[in-house]
C-alpha cells in the first residue's frame, strides 16, 4: 500500500482555536454577514445542551444553532446511527432505492398530518420551500404565491424573495411571483385590534382582500410558516391557521405549512399546524427531521398533489436527495423522539416552565414588552419603553443595549438568540426544567446590569 492511500487513524487536522479562528478568517466566507466586521465565536466541542468556546467557557446552548440541535448535540443515537450507515453505505444516487430513506420517509410520514404520506427529500429548508411552490404551480397552473412580511423561507431566489423580512430587499428583483401579506401579531397589531381574537379576524379578512385584489386565479399557494421563528415566535391566534385553510379551498389555492422550524417536536407538537387542527396540502421540514446533524430536508405531499406526476414527470431533483447519512440521522432522531417523549416534554416545558418564568419576567423587568411562545419556542420582545413598545433595536445590529444583554448572558454561562431586539429561548426539546430555570434566571440578572450601563 502506498503511503498516500495508507490508512490512518484520521485524517482530520488538529488545529487549536487560535489556528482554527485564523483560518477561518482567511478562508471562509460566511453567510448573512459584512465579512471585515464579525468576529466568530471558536466551539471547540459540544455535548447535550453545552458547547464550549476558544476559551473552554461552558454556555449553556438556548439557540439549539440555529434552532435545530432538537435532540442536543452529540446525542449517542443519531451519532451511533449515522457510524452505522456510514460503514454500510455512505451514499447511492436519489433513482435508487435503499432502505435507510425508505425508513426515513416512513417514520416521518406517521407524523404528518392526515394523507401527507409521500415525502420528496431536499437538503434543507430553503430547497423544501423552492420544491413545494414548484408542485403546487404545476399542480394548480397559476403562478403567484402569498407569504407574510414577518416570515422566513429560506436563502435560495425563490426562498429569499418569498421571505418578508429585510434580507429579502437586496434580492427581490419583483420578479419571483411573491405577493406579501401581514399576519397577525397581536403585540404589534398592523390591523388596530384589541384582543388576540380580533387580530385573527381582521388578519383573514385582510388576507382575503389580497387575495381578491390582486385575483384568486392566479394564486398557486399560500405559504405560511405554521408559527413564525425568526420573525418573533408569532404564535398564531387559535382558528387562524383555519381560516386560512378555509380561504385556501374557497378560492382553489392550495396551503403549504413552512415546518421548517416550527416541526419536529419544536412547538410542543410533531408539526405545528397539529394546534388548530389544520392538514396542509404541502408540509416542509428540515432542522428538526434529524437535529440538523446532516443536512436534510423535504417537502410532504398530499394524494391529491402527488397524483399530478403520477403519469407527469416531476421536473426537479437533487443530487443529495434522501442521502443516506442524513436519513440514518433522521431514522435514529425520530425513534429517540418516540421512545423518550420528547414531544410531551417539550410541551411540558412550555406550559409549565417557560411560560410562568417568562410572564413573571415580563411582569416585573422594565424592558420586556411581551414573551411569547409554546412548547420550547419562545421569544421575548425588548423595548424601550413598555407604553410606547418601542423596539429595543430598530434592525439588527443597531442596539448597544441588546449587545450588552448577550454579553452579560455569555459572561454567565448561557448562549442566546438574539434577532434584532429579541432574545430567543430555543433549547434543545429535550433540555431540562432546571436549565430552563437556570437561562431565565440568567437573562433576568443579563437584563437588569445591561440597563445599569
Amino acid at each position: 500500500m502506498s503511503e498516500t492511500t495508507m490508512a490512518t487513524d484520521t485524517d482530520l487536522t488538529p488545529l487549536t482555536a487560535e489556528q482554527t479562528y485564523e483560518l477561518d478568517r482567511r478562508h471562509v466566507f460566511h453567510s448573512w454577514s459584512a465579512q471585515a466586521q464579525i468576529t466568530p465565536m471558536v466551539v471547540t466541542k459540544a455535548e447535550g445542551s453545552y458547547v464550549w468556546d476558544q476559551d473552554d467557557n461552558r454556555l449553556l446552548d438556548f439557540t439549539s444553532q440555529l434552532v435545530y440541535t432538537n435532540l442536543g448535540h452529540q446525542h449517542p443515537r443519531i451519532v451511533a446511527a449515522i457510524q452505522e450507515q456510514a460503514a454500510t453505505l455512505c451514499t447511492v444516487a436519489p433513482q435508487h432505492a435503499n432502505a435507510t430513506r425508505s425508513e426515513a420517509a416512513r417514520l416521518i410520514a406517521s407524523h404528518t398530518p392526515d394523507g401527507l404520506d409521500k415525502v420528496f427529500f431536499t437538503n434543507g429548508g430553503a430547497d423544501a420551500n423552492e420544491h413545494a411552490v414548484r408542485m403546487a404551480r404545476l399542480h394548480t397552473g397559476r403562478p403567484k404565491v402569498l407569504t407574510t412580511y414577518r416570515s422566513y423561507h429560506g436563502g435560495t431566489q425563490l426562498a429569499i424573495n418569498m421571505t418578508g423580512d429585510q434580507r429579502r430587499w437586496a434580492n427581490d428583483a419583483a420578479s419571483s411571483g411573491a405577493v406579501h401579506f401581514f399576519g397577525p401579531f397581536a403585540y404589534r397589531s398592523p390591523f388596530h385590534s384589541s384582543s388576540v381574537e380580533e387580530e385573527g379576524e381582521r388578519a383573514l379578512a385582510h388576507l382575503e382582500q389580497t387575495i381578491l385584489f390582486e385575483g384568486p386565479d392566479t394564486f398557486a399557494a399560500v405559504v405560511l410558516e405554521s408559527i413564525p421563528g425568526t420573525a418573533g415566535v408569532l404564535v398564531p391566534p387559535p382558528g387562524y391557521l383555519r381560516g386560512v385553510r378555509e380561504l385556501c379551498d374557497k378560492y382553489g389555492i392550495l396551503l403549504v405549512a413552512d415546518e421548517v422550524m416550527a416541526g419536529f417536536g419544536r412547538a410542543g407538537r410533531w408539526f405545528a399546524v397539529e394546534h388548530d387542527g389544520v392538514v396542509p396540502d404541502l408540509l416542509t421540514f428540515a432542522k428538526g427531521v434529524n437535529s440538523g446533524y446532516v443536512p436534510l430536508g423535504g417537502v410532504a405531499i398530499s394524494p391529491h398533489v402527488a397524483a399530478t406526476f403520477d403519469d407527469r414527470a416531476y421536473p426537479g431533483g437533487l443530487t443529495y436527495s434522501g442521502h443516506p447519512l442524513a436519513c440514518a440521522a433522521a431514522v435514529a432522531t425520530i425513534r429517540a423522539m418516540e421512545d423518550d417523549r420528547v414531544v410531551e416534554h417539550a410541551a411540558a416545558l412550555g406550559d409549565e416552565v417557560f411560560g410562568p418564568r417568562l410572564q413573571d419576567l415580563a411582569d416585573r423587568d422594565p424592558w420586556v414588552g411581551e414573551a411569547r411562545g409554546v412548547g420550547a419556542f419562545w421569544a421575548v420582545e425588548l423595548v424601550a419603553d413598555k407604553a410606547t413598545r418601542e423596539p429595543l433595536a430598530a434592525y439588527p445590529g443597531s442596539s448597544p443595549q441588546m449587545a450588552a444583554v448577550v454579553a452579560a448572558c455569555k459572561k454567565r454561562g448561557l448562549l442566546p438568540l438574539a434577532v434584532v431586539n429579541r432574545i430567543h429561548l430555543v433549547p434543545p426539546l429535550n433540555a431540562s426544567a432546571s436549565q430552563v430555570h437556570e437561562a431565565v434566571d440568567v437573562l433576568g440578572e443579563a437584563l437588569a446590569e445591561a440597563r445599569a450601563g
